[in-house]
């Protein structure tokens, strides 16, 4: 106990102090010990050159490490010297300083940590000194003005994204010698030697056919990419690989790929066409979504399930076809499909998530099949174009009031004074639907045989574009009277109130 007392009554004022150079950069030192690292200093601007040392009442303290957001957001800083007593960048150092051209870092330095030079637009080159070791996450993302990168053979650990979002990166050299990385037959990418996993490319990437993994975010923000051809070798797709690459326009996925991660091609704007190949179960969350270009997609029927937000907002998108292999479909799938004309949806689908084909304003017909057991919370809110809805299940499965609701700009109840529900003639189908919740409110509920019915298409007709009555495009119908042209030349109108 009096150890405790006197550990805890030792003055405050031994920790924490602080020192400022004449560029207004601000060191943390302790007068227990020799060593001070570079704090938080903000405003800095112009050229600085970083003290190795200082000395503050006739103790010199060695500046050995640069802190965590040391740096963080000084626009203003031009040029950094880092003195060769410094042995580590410590996480976002340097982060959002969008005016740094030039960093001289020394043979000293052993590791960058996570984020260092995020956002670092202005930096047009960077020399990795060869006693680094590690590269954190993210630690030269967004660095757009950055066109080669050379890896030294010291380095052993490259974190994910570390050179993420670097749009204009031409050329990649992994050093020779270094027995973690490599960049086998020129590639312009870094491959983890011992996985042949493929970590970071740019757009003058090509994948040998030795690599059998494309990692997490190894492509992610390269928009000068504009096609990719991936071989065979490679058996799975990382999470965000593709995201951002917003020139791209064209991707070969072979029946080798059995797994594509979540956001594998998020914000691929520039993508028309997609064929998943046979070999995937699944199309995981978000990743297509944001890929406005994309107007066709071919689902194998080795899929089961398309989860969260796996095509949102792919707003070219005219037509989808599910497979009779998938059983769920998953919140917000589809939502802001707003150029999707037609859907099929098999008999297997046992559950139809919420939002999951939400402000898909243009699809005409919908037929839900009897194998279906749950349809979540505004799953086809503001449909306003739905026509015809078949329910080929005699007995309403439980659904919230808003499955089939409307955005009050549409005005009140739209959907359900507009579209007819058919379900299944006779026996006490009509008294069922017309008191059950979400489905009583239709106006219009009629009978029909689904025996007699072997497939419910929508209309083959596309959209092609849609106007105001002022002559403007839209992707969405807008408020008031809207009109659309079909692609065999028809035109309708769409009021929105």
């Amino acid at each position: 106990m009096k150890i405790l007392v006197i550990l805890t009554a030792m003055p405050l004022g031994l920790w924490g102090k602080t020192y400022t150079d004449h560029n207004g950069v601000r060191y943390e030192y302790s007068i227990n010990a020799d060593t001070a690292y570079v704090g938080r200093s903000s405003n800095i601007v112009f050229s600085i050159t970083i003290l190795d040392h200082f000395t503050v009442d006739e103790k010199t303290y060695t500046v050995t490490s640069i802190g965590d957001y040391a740096f963080s957001g000084c626009s203003g800083l031009t040029s950094v010297i880092i003195p060769n007593s410094v042995t580590s960048i410590g996480s976002s150092a340097f982060s959002g300083c969008s005016g740094l051209t030039s960093v001289t870092i020394p043979n000293s330095v052993t590791s960058i940590g996570d984020l260092v030079f995020c956002g670092c637009s202005g930096l047009i080159s960077i020399d990795i000194p060869n006693s680094v070791t590690s590269i954190g996450e993210y630690a030269f993302s967004g660095c757009s003005g950055l066109t080669s990168v050379t890896i030294p053979n010291s380095v052993s650990n490259i974190g994910n994204a570390a050179f993420g979002h670097c749009s204009n990166i031409l050329s990649i050299i992994v050093d020779r010698n270094n027995k973690y990385y490599d960049s086998r037959n020129n590639c312009n990418a870094i491959i983890e030697t011992s996985t042949n996993e493929l970590i970071a490319g740019c757009k003058n990437t090509t994948i040998p056919n030795s690599v059998t993994s494309i990692g997490d975010y190894a492509f992610s923000g390269c928009s000068g990419l504009t096609s990719v051809t991936i071989p065979n070798s490679v058996t799975s797709i990382g999470s965000s690989a593709f995201s951002d690459c917003s020139g791209l326009t064209s991707v070969t996925i072979p029946n080798s790929v059995t797994s594509i991660g979540a956001d594998a091609f998020y914000n691929c704007s520039g993508l028309t066409s997609v064929t998943i190949p046979n070999s995937m179960t699944s199309i995981e969350s978000c990743t297509f979504l944001g890929c406005t270009g994309l107007t066709s997609v071919n689902i194998p029927n080795s899929v089961t399930s398309i989860e969260r937000s796996a095509f949102y907002n792919c707003s070219s998108l005219t037509s989808i076809t599910i497979p009779n292999s998938v059983t769920s479909v998953g919140d917000y799938a589809f939502y802001n499909c707003s150029g999707l004309i037609s859907v099929t949806i098999p008999n297997s689908v046992t559950s139809i998530g919420r939002s999951a084909f939400d402000s898909c304003y243009f699809i005409e017909t919908i037929s839900l099949p009897n194998a279906l057991k749950s349809i979540n919370g505004e799953a086809f809110y503001d449909c306003i174009g739905l026509k015809k809805i078949y329910c080929h299940s005699k007995i309403p499965i439980d659904i919230d009031a808003n499955v089939f609701g409307n955005s009050d700009r549409f005005g009140s109840n739209y959907i359900y004074n507009t579209a007819t529900l058919y379900i299944p003639s006779g026996g006490s189908s009509q008294l069922l639907y017309q008191t059950a919740t979400g489905w009583g409110q239709f106006a219009n509920i009629e009978g029909f045989d689904p025996t007699s019915v072997t497939s419910i298409k929508a209309d083959a007709k596309k959209l092609r574009d849609g106007y105001s009555v002022d002559g403007l495009r839209y992707e969405a119908p807008q408020h008031g009277l809207n009109i659309i042209r079909m692609s065999d030349g028809t035109t309708r109108k769409v009021v929105v109130k």
